[in-house]
């Protein structure tokens, strides 16, 4: 009788603490919210959200811009409360909670006269993607990282600028698909170094000719002609070799890896031949000696600077 009394004294004990901590629980979501259970109307959702991001509060934020729409999914403030959720999810770096957030609202309202901001912000989530906190305050060479985001930026940039060329926000995102392109170009020439790295001639001189078909104009095309030009000699094509260099003297003398009298210097990159057997065979492992590679953005890039993100202020 003692031992069941005990066990059951224990259960009554385990149950208080188990809804002590659910109460508790309940009480933080409340508090988090910052609104008493009585007064949760459309209109204080609404300018509660909006004090949480005049103060940077983007969780709680979040959180009450989903209660409004949740709870009064056609009042006054839903379409608005859904633009803020957008903005909201960006600030907090929750970049696929925004693209996601903004087809929403596209899917929904796309006749609404704020749709553009919505195109807008699925650029902006996707420019910043991969971009966090380390990034922002790190130096970090964006160019050399897969290139998904920036494309899928570059692309929805694009539909915002064909789809309503006169938005407000159309300067903005033409300046950020003109970084992203030159991103874009720009790893394409660490993809040809890679390649004459691993002696792979024509595979670098593709990407050259890739760049100079595709991305004219942007600071990476003079590396990708010298690209073409190391490629072509190596593979013993003169030709193309001869054709590639005119251009590049033509346009670009002053490339580092075009000697003072004119003619190109083909030690410039040093190709995998003079690495020793241990190099090769392990595949550079061991070995870090690795060539410099075509690098000329201190030179055609006036924002570039190795020791900063190459993010231009402006676009911070």
């Amino acid at each position: 009788m003692i031992e069941r009394g005990a066990m059951q004294t224990w259960k009554m004990l385990w149950l208080a603490l188990v809804s002590a901590i659910l109460v508790a629980c309940a009480n933080t979501d409340d508090s988090e919210v910052g609104l008493p259970t009585g007064s949760r109307t459309e209109q204080a959702y609404y300018e509660m959200a909006q004090r949480q991001l005049r103060t940077s509060q983007w969780d709680l934020a979040i959180k009450n811009l989903r209660a409004l729409e949740d709870n009064f999914p056609f009042g006054n403030y839903a379409e608005q409360a859904q633009l803020e959720l957008i903005f909201a999810y960006y600030r907090n770096y929750e970049n696929d909670a925004s693209i996601a957030a903004a087809d929403r609202f596209i899917r929904l309202h796309p006749q609404h006269r704020n749709v553009d901001y919505a195109y807008y912000m699925k650029g902006l989530s996707s420019f910043t993607e991969g971009t966090g906190l380390f990034e922002r305050f790190m130096p970090t060479d964006l160019t050399s990282r897969d290139p998904g985001s920036a494309r899928e930026s570059f692309a929805y940039f694009s539909q915002l600028m064909a789809r309503y060329p006169e938005s407000r926000y159309a300067a903005d995102a033409q300046k950020r698909m003109i970084h992203l392109r030159n991103l874009l170009a720009r790893y394409e020439v660490h993809v040809a170094n890679y390649y004459f790295k691993r002696g792979a001639y024509l595979a670098a001189a593709n990407r050259g000719r890739y760049i100079v078909e595709n991305f004219q104009q942007t600071p990476a095309v003079p590396d990708a002609l010298a690209v073409m030009v190391q490629g072509y000699h190596l593979m013993e094509m003169p030709e193309l070799e001869a054709n590639a260099l005119d251009v590049l003297l033509n346009n670009y003398p002053k490339h580092p890896a075009v000697n003072e009298d004119g003619s190109f210097n083909y030690s410039f990159y040093e190709g995998p031949s003079g690495r020793s057997l241990v190099h090769r065979v392990t595949l550079g492992l061991f070995e870090k000696s690795d060539p410099r590679g075509f690098d000329s953005r201190e030179l055609y890039n006036p924002e570039y600077n190795r020791d900063e993100t190459p993010l231009p202020p402006e676009l911070m």
